[in-house]
């Protein structure tokens, strides 16, 4: 099967393109930088500005389906969710549908359609709208977070000490391996008009997961609390000073005191081990 994979090169998008090829699907692994892949051979990289229509001329022509990965996770102080998440993605699904692709695939969050405040979510809940409306079969997949993530959230906090938590309230995720999330991907891409809640095996509250990471670092635990608030003033501040932090800050508020837990659960990685297994490298 032909595939075009937008965002090939990002930390999901990598497993993905893994698992197409393990598949023996004939893969465009498009993104704004390419690069060799140990060990995966066999696809064609293609270097793309998806903000920039004209750049997709041709990249979807005889494509079974489209999967992109496509969004903004970094600061940028040039660039937003809605160029990103919402403008480059809608380029991409423009393209397909004038290449005559029959079916999309997209990579969104739990609860994008809840937070419309919260540019990274909303922009992500305009495409999903837009999809839907476009003709082709879709399929979204909306991850609950991923264990590295959280890995890069906790690790410094736990190396300083203190595990800073937000909100008063106990919240819960059950986040995925991206190598689990991505066969789970590949196995449903072709699925007609669906959406997936997708988290991992295993749910824990955030204090449980500071504790494990405390655990597994071999450290007495300490753990504070911090105001919902605080996180307001930052995500003002930072709005003045135009420098993009903002809106990370908004959707870190959100991801921290929100439920984040999927009803479709898959993989058979532990986080919990995958914790243990970040301070025995």
């Amino acid at each position: 099967m032909k595939v075009v994979l937008a965002g090939a090169f990002g930390h999901l998008g990598e497993d993905i393109l893994r698992s197409l090829v393990r598949a023996g699907h004939e893969v465009k692994a498009a993104d704004m930088v390419t690069r060799e892949i140990e060990g995966c051979e066999g696809f064609t990289p293609v270097k793309v500005d998806m903000t920039d229509r004209e750049s997709l001329k041709g990249l979807c022509d005889g494509a079974d389906v489209v999967i992109t990965t496509v969004g903004l996770t970094k600061t940028s102080a040039t660039l937003t969710n809605y160029d990103i998440d919402w403008g480059a993605n809608k380029n991409l699904v423009d393209e397909a549908v004038a290449a005559g692709v029959k079916n999309f695939a997209y990579i969104s969050v739990l609860k994008a359609d809840k937070a419309p405040k919260v540019p990274m979510l909303d922009a992500k809940a305009k495409l999903e709208e837009y999809l839907k409306q476009s003709g082709m079969t879709w399929v979204i997949f909306r991850p609950t977070g991923y264990f590295y993530d959280i890995a890069k959230v906790f690790m410094p906090m736990v190396e300083k000490g203190k595990v800073t938590l937000l909100g008063k309230d106990e919240v819960h995720a059950n986040v995925v391996d991206t190598p689990d999330f991505a066969d789970f991907i590949v196995e449903h891409m072709l699925d007609e008009n669906k959406t997936y809640d997708v988290g991992g095996k295993e749910t824990y509250s955030y204090e449980e997961l500071a504790n494990m990471f405390f655990e597994a670092a071999g450290k007495e635990p300490v753990i504070s609390r911090a105001p919902t608030w605080l996180f307001d003033v930052l995500a003002w501040v930072n709005k003045l000073k135009k420098n993009g932090k903002d809106a990370i800050i908004k959707f870190s508020k959100w991801t921290l005191t929100e439920e984040m837990v999927g009803d479709t659960k898959v993989g058979e990685h532990s986080f919990a081990e995958y914790i243990k297994n970040c301070y025995k490298k």
